[in-house]
């Protein structure tokens, strides 16, 4: 009656839905000794023979070019380190507004001296030659940035490679530059020649340094994090809520940002997220990342979580790989199938290995009963057999013979008494 009166389903309809799910849960177990490991091998690597060249390099969102397809697939069954699109999420707690998306963009994004820069010129005087930065105070404004000509020069003081000292800057607020007095590198004295350097070759070290200078202070950072190269404000068409997205490293400054919701953030590098947040979230994104390329393909998605299992279960990553699998298995027959059949054979002979022979490569070599299906279980069971089932049996033929021969003797004592 609670059904009726909620959904408006009869029984008889109700029944067969329970049926269904009934039917559909029972198809969801796995046999004892089914081979899980070759089904999920070509379930995963049958459709990567369908994806067509046209997925190799996806237009998506918005203006950034996420690498898909069988590229794709190979960086994450890989491990590699890096790889060629990294793009973190990062879910705002103010998704509304677009301002708040921009200052929050602005404080994740590298920004470098040469994006708020109008010109940048140097000037040789007799006594002294110098650098100026003329900043362009609209763009370092409209940047959201909330950095001054201070904290530019600062940032250029930090950059020990450059050798450029605070109190050889100096800033004028008026007409928004910076000079940058330069001045000749003092040489090491244990290294120092008898003979002093003339004037010319001065101006010429001078020179060298300038030219330098010019070529470096442009890409010095002054704001963001240094391995977000870009990020940009994605509004999603279904409910105008605004996301940044970042292209780049930097999981853990990404989530430390204000503004940000850190505990929803997301990267689709499989190594960053391990060092981050640990092995369990590197196999959940292992499992997603895969299921994002395969959306179409309709594969079953325990095919994936076992691939991610079989990668992390050491509790590392290892890529399925020459070098991953010498970490995960044991076996070297198993190792010795895969690559390098000699280089390992001779390694294990020489420091004298043993194999248990227990997988399923190990016993096709071997010509043994595999341990998948019906070969998998070794079952020890009470027989009840009683001390009379152990006493020697009857023959076929011998005995039957010798029963046909008695019986006419035994006929013909009878008839003779």
């Amino acid at each position: 009656m609670a059904s009726e009166r909620a959904a408006k389903v009869s029984e008889k309809t109700l029944r067969y839905f329970i049926g269904l799910c009934l039917e559909k849960y029972s198809k969801a177990h796995v046999e004892p000794g089914h081979a899980v490991g070759a089904v999920g091998a070509q379930s995963i690597g049958e459709p990567g023979t369908q994806m067509t060249l046209k997925t190799f390099h996806f237009a998506g969102v918005a203006g950034m070019s996420i690498t898909q397809g069988v590229p794709r697939i190979k960086e994450i069954i890989n491990a590699s380190k890096t790889i060629s699109t990294p793009v973190i999420s990062c879910p705002l707690q103010n998704p509304k507004s677009l301002e708040a998306a921009k200052i929050v963009r602005a404080r994740i994004e590298k920004t470098c001296v040469e994006d708020v820069l109008r010109y940048l010129d140097d000037e040789w005087q007799p006594h002294r030659s110098f650098i100026t930065l003329h900043i362009d105070t609209e763009t370092l404004e409209g940047m959201h940035l909330g950095i001054k000509l201070g904290d530019i020069v600062n940032a250029i003081a930090k950059q020990k490679k450059l050798k450029i000292q605070k109190t050889d800057m100096q800033v004028f607020e008026q007409d928004a530059s910076i000079e940058i007095t330069v001045r000749a590198l003092d040489v090491d004295p244990s290294k120092r020649t008898t003979r002093t350097k003339t004037a010319t070759e001065i101006m010429a070290d001078l020179s060298v340094r300038i030219s330098h200078l010019k070529r470096v202070l442009p890409l010095v950072p002054i704001s963001g994090y240094p391995e977000a190269s870009r990020a940009i404000v994605q509004q999603s068409e279904k409910d105008s809520t605004n996301t940044v997205l970042v292209e780049g490293y930097g999981l853990r400054q990404c989530m430390n940002t204000e503004g940000v919701l850190g505990t929803k953030v997301v990267t689709n590098s499989v190594i960053e997220c391990r060092d981050v947040l640990g092995i369990e979230a590197a196999r959940t994104t292992i499992a997603k990342e895969i299921g994002v390329v395969m959306d179409m393909m309709n594969i079953d998605p325990r095919h994936m979580q076992l691939l991610a299992d079989v990668m992390t279960y050491k509790g590392e990553i290892l890529g399925i790989t020459r070098f991953g699998l010498s970490k995960m298995r044991d076996s070297v027959l198993q190792l010795a199938s895969f690559e390098k059949t000699a280089d390992h054979l001779f390694d294990a002979a020489s420091a004298m290995k043993t194999d248990p022979i227990e997988g399923v490569s190990e016993k096709i070599i071997m010509g043994e009963t595999m341990s998948v299906g019906t070969g998998a279980f070794q079952v020890v069971r009470r027989l009840n057999l009683l001390d009379e089932h152990f006493t020697i049996m009857p023959t076929v033929f011998e005995d039957a013979w010798a029963q046909i021969e008695e019986k006419p003797i035994k006929r013909t004592r009878k008839g003779g008494l």
